[in-house]
């Protein structure tokens, strides 16, 4: 049996889908030759590199802390009196023996002068009891007179003799009353809120009558907590030296004021499980102020160790571990060991040597014992994220690549109609 003939008008269609299945051929094999060198391409994967260094990276604890004054005493009255003059101005800065308040002194004046007197009186009479023990001495040596009255007469001098000192003590007391009605600074200090006005009635070592706060500001101290298995760095570190504290004042200028470790609490609070601490500082310019809060960095030690990037670090189901860029130029995945991270470094305790070259960025492309392409990083195309530079954006001192060339327009789709024949 014959083959059947083809259709007449189906024939100018077979010709032209046959060309258009060799040309969608022909681009998915350009497409997969122009595929990007990749995690799974052939070509050299671009990263950032950066070295293996030895660095000295502080060993420091951070925390808050709470600005305290080093010295503090709230004044008070120490006898009862009206309060005839204020000698200082609220929040003035005052120094140890200024007078702050004065209390009409005038009653104690008259007790002074009568204690005095009443000295007087007692020396005049022990005089002429110790003139009459003399004379009755003699005369008693003569037997003129008999052993009681010279016992008697001696008996009233040594009386004399100890109301004389009661009276030199109260004498001395209405002095000291007197110095009390000028009442000092007891240290340097800035002075806080006055609670009294001149006229008042001041009572005497009364617990409600405060009349003033004195805050000693230079130096100041700041007492932070740090948690409690850090005593024993604490213990070993402080038996080398002082412990250097640096804080950051709250406000816009970011200068840190720098003291020194002088106070560390006997025991561990049980409800917090923190160790308290304390640090001085000079505060010549007082910009630590009683009340702040501050950040804290308590530096333990200075040692030179081994840093790298913390980008450079890799974390995988076995642990962490880096990219070491060999001399012939292929990575190498290896495992570290991080002992802490300081800001944009990381302390390596073991895995890899000084000087050698490592990944930093781009670690998304990199196959072990593959070639890597070491780059700027803003020539990597974005490292990790793999975003590359934006449209119309050009690298500055480099001509422009040229772009890919965009896919070929799509043909219309051809639809074969059956021709009719004419009758």
């Amino acid at each position: 049996m014959l083959p059947r003939p083809l259709i007449p008008g189906a024939q100018r269609f077979l010709f032209p889908l046959l060309g258009l299945g060799l040309l969608l051929g022909l681009t998915g094999c350009a497409d997969k030759a122009k595929a990007p060198a990749g995690r799974g391409g052939g070509g050299a994967a671009p990263v950032v590199a950066g070295k293996v260094e030895r660095r000295v990276v502080p060993l420091t604890l951070d925390a808050i802390g709470a600005v305290e004054p080093s010295r503090t005493a709230t004044v008070r009255s120490q006898v009862t009196g009206t309060l005839i003059k204020i000698h200082f101005t609220e929040g003035q800065v005052v120094k140890q023996g200024d007078v702050l308040f004065e209390i009409d002194s005038r009653p104690f004046q008259n007790s002074l002068r009568s204690a005095e007197a009443d000295l007087q009186r007692i020396k005049v009479q022990l005089g002429t009891a110790q003139a009459q023990v003399d004379r009755y001495r003699t005369l008693n040596e003569g037997a003129l007179v008999s052993q009681e009255q010279f016992q008697s007469i001696a008996d009233s001098a040594r009386a004399l003799q100890s109301q004389q000192l009661a009276s030199e003590s109260a004498a001395a007391n209405a002095r000291l009353q007197l110095d009390y009605c000028l009442i000092r600074a007891p240290l340097d200090g800035r002075t806080g809120n006055v609670t009294v006005h001149e006229g008042d009635l001041i009572r005497g070592n009364d617990s409600a009558g405060q009349l003033v706060t004195v805050h000693q500001i230079s130096p100041i101290n700041v007492t932070f907590s740090v948690p409690q298995q850090y005593f024993g760095s604490l213990v070993q570190y402080r038996a080398q030296g002082a412990l250097k504290i640096k804080v950051t004042p709250p406000g816009p200028d970011d200068r840190l004021e720098e003291g020194e470790l002088t106070f560390m609490d006997n025991t561990v609070d049980a409800s917090t499980g923190t160790l308290k601490l304390k640090g001085t500082f000079p505060n010549p310019k007082q910009r630590l102020w009683p009340g702040q809060f501050a950040t804290v960095t308590l530096t333990l030690a200075a040692p030179e160790v081994l840093t790298v990037a913390s980008s450079a670090l890799q974390t995988s189901q076995a642990g962490q571990h880096v990219f070491v860029i060999k001399e012939d130029k292929t990575a190498e995945l290896r495992p570290v060991t991080v002992e802490r991270l300081s800001g944009p470094l990381a302390v390596i305790a073991k895995g890899v040597a000084e000087g050698e070259t490592i990944v930093t960025d781009g670690q998304l492309r990199v196959i072990p014992g593959r070639p890597v392409e070491i780059k700027t990083a803003d020539a990597s195309g974005g490292g990790k994220s793999g975003k590359g530079p934006k449209t119309g954006e050009k690298a500055k001192g480099k001509a422009p690549e040229p772009s890919a060339p965009s896919a070929p327009p799509t043909l219309p789709a051809v639809t074969p109609t059956m021709e009719k024949k004419a009758p």
